[in-house]
Parts: structure tokens; sequence; C-alpha cells
């Protein structure tokens, strides 16, 4: 049916039924001869009865039963007040067939976004029961082993102790990274934007770092010598935490001998800061997951020898606060690239900032 609107059923029903008595006419006629205006006046008179018989029948059968489709696909959307109203000249079963696909879509879509959530909370709760039963397993390890006796032996006790203690200090880690997490998601914690010049910051974190990476033959420097101030407006703190992450990632995972570059580039009102290595590489099947909280691209490697697993989830996080975003790039075997942005600060070449951020007058 090429036009779905109600009244031209109610004509087309009402026309065939005024032909109907035409006919009917026509055949008494010859059995029973008739005046001339009966030829006009019982088909005209039957077709205007039956158009508004129809009518009333029609509108009413489609409107209950649009009304009750209605209120369930707008269900959470029409106030109390609101009143489903139709026209007999408008398509309304067309409308109603539209609306009806949509909200079957938009249905679907939120079954697919449920079951993705679902997956990633089951996948979330397991990778934290795995990451806490770590050093919960070694804790209780070596306490059942002081209370059996060790206690009393000099030349193990204190070493368990420092190991406890140890696994304990993952924990606290853990947790830690995860309240900060949480409070970034539902943005509790508030961002102190300042000025600051992103060269400092960058090389004060690459020297906390010098004796781990020289434990590992790992060269951490700038890619070049950067002679001018490079002033961002961040907080510095929280971009501390990034460059913190995504240096300490480097040299962890990284191959011994190897090498990590920090790059910066100024493009308008851009500060845009690569780091890079040379070290193992990461699948590019996994780069889409690689800023979920506790994924690993190894689910076989030390997580004694890594962080909390959150890490590159909070740098994310971080960065999402400051409405700017991170990538990467990686090739398996050659190094891996992140690369992130922050605002240019544009204040005068005579502004002086402290090594906190903090602007002089």
């Amino acid at each position: 049916m090429k036009s779905s609107n109600p009244i031209f059923i109610v004509l087309g029903g009402s026309f065939l039924l005024g032909l109907l008595t035409l006919l009917v006419v026509l055949l008494v006629h010859f059995l029973h001869p008739l005046p001339g205006w009966a030829f006009f006046a019982f088909p005209f008179g039957v077709g205007v009865g039956a158009f508004l018989v129809f009518y009333l029948l029609v509108k009413r059968f489609i409107h209950e039963r649009l009304k009750i489709l209605y209120r369930s696909i707008r269900k959470g959307k029409m106030t109390g007040g609101d009143s489903f109203t139709m026209t007999m000249t408008d398509d309304v079963i067309g409308q109603a067939e539209l609306e009806t696909k949509e909200w079957a879509e938009e249905k679907q879509t939120e079954i697919v976004q449920l079951k993705e959530q679902d997956k990633f909370r089951r996948e979330f709760l397991g990778n934290l029961a795995h990451e806490l039963k770590t050093p919960v397993f070694s804790i209780q390890g070596y306490v059942l082993t002081l209370l059996e006796g060790g206690l009393e032996d000099d030349k193990v006790n204190r070493i368990f102790l420092e190991r406890a203690a140890k696994a304990i200090d993952r924990m606290t880690h853990i947790l830690e990274d995860l309240d900060e997490l949480t409070k970034l998601e539902v943005n509790e914690l508030k961002l102190e934007i300042r000025p600051f010049d992103i060269r400092d910051l960058a090389r004060e974190v690459i020297e906390s770092f010098e004796m781990k990476a020289q434990e590992k033959g790992i060269s951490v420097r700038f890619s070049k010598e950067y002679n001018n101030a490079l002033m961002v407006k961040a907080d510095r703190g929280k971009i501390a935490q990034v460059f913190t992450n995504l240096i300490g990632n480097s040299i962890t995972y990284g191959n011994d001998g190897g090498e990590t570059l920090v790059r910066f580039y100024e493009v308008d009102d851009i500060v845009t800061v690569e780091i890079s290595d040379n070290g193992p590489g990461i699948d590019l099947k996994h780069i889409p997951r690689l800023f979920e909280r506790f994924y690993r691209v190894e689910k076989s490697r030390n997580r004694n020898e890594g962080g909390s697993g959150l890490g590159l989830a909070i740098v994310k996080h971080i960065l999402d606060s400051h409405n700017q975003t991170i990538s990467v790039r990686s090739t398996v075997g050659i190094g891996s690239t992140f690369t992130f942005s922050l605002d240019r600060y544009k204040g005068g070449a005579n502004t002086l900032v402290s090594s906190r951020g903090i602007q002089i007058k």
C-alpha cells in the first residue's frame, strides 16, 4: 500500500459502498422502475453515511491501538499530561512504523551497551581480585610461617616481615590508584590549572628515574636541546603523574640497554608531547584496550615487576579532565610512542613562574 493515510481508506470504503448501492438501485430499476433522483440520492446517502460511520470507527480503532503502542515506545519520555493525538489526513501508520523501528534500534543499542558494560564489569572484578590475591596470599604465607615458628628464627623473621611489608605496600598502591581513578571518573578531583614550563617538569621526572634507568642500562633524555621555555596551562601535579606513568612504563617494560626519548612540538595554541621508546612494542590488537583498568598486554607478565595495572587508565582520565586526548603508536619489535597535548600558555615573555607553576608577580 503506497499510502497509509486513514482518510484514503475511509474514502475508498465509502466510494465502494456507494458504487455497490448504485448497482443495487440499477438492479431494482430493471425489476421495478424508479424515479431518476433515486439513482443519485440512494448511492450518495449511503456513501455519506458509510463515510461518517467508517471515519468514526476507523479513527477510534487506529487511535486506541496507536495510543497503546506510543505509550510503550515513549515510556519515560511522556509526562502525565501528554496525550496522543492523530489526524486522519496524516500518514499515522507510516509514522508509527518509523518510530517503532527507531525505538527497536534504540533498544537494541541499549542491549549491546549493557552487555558490553556487564562484560567489562566481570572482567574488572576478575582483574581486581587477581591483582589483590597475589599480595594477600604472599602476606598470608609469610604470617603463617612466622606463627608456626619462624618468628623465633632471627634468620628469617625480619626477611619475612620485610616481604610482607612490600606486599602490603603493593596493596596500598593498588587501592590508592583505584581511589584516585574513581575520583577522576566522577569529577570529584579538582584541578589546579596554572602555567608552568613543561620542560622543567619532564626533566624532574626523568631525574627521578635515573637510578631505575641505570639498573637496566636505559637512556632517558630529551630528543634534542630545548632552549626556549615551553609554557603550558594545566595541573602540574597531575601532568607529573602522566609523565611518571609513561616514562616509568617505558623503563619497566623496555629492553635492557634501550632508549626513551621525550619530544615537544608547538602548534598554534597546543603543545604536543611524545614519549617514545625502542622496547618490545605492543601488538595492534591490544591497543584499543590499552587504557582499560587492570588490562595488561601480556597476562603472563610478572605482576610484581609492573605497577598497579591502573597507570594508563589514570593517565587517560587526567588528560580527559584537561579536555585533551592521548594516543599510542606501536610496532612489535620496534617500540612504542605515546602522544598527548596540552594548552599552550599565552602569557607574556616576561611572566615569571616558579618551579611549582605559581605565577610570581
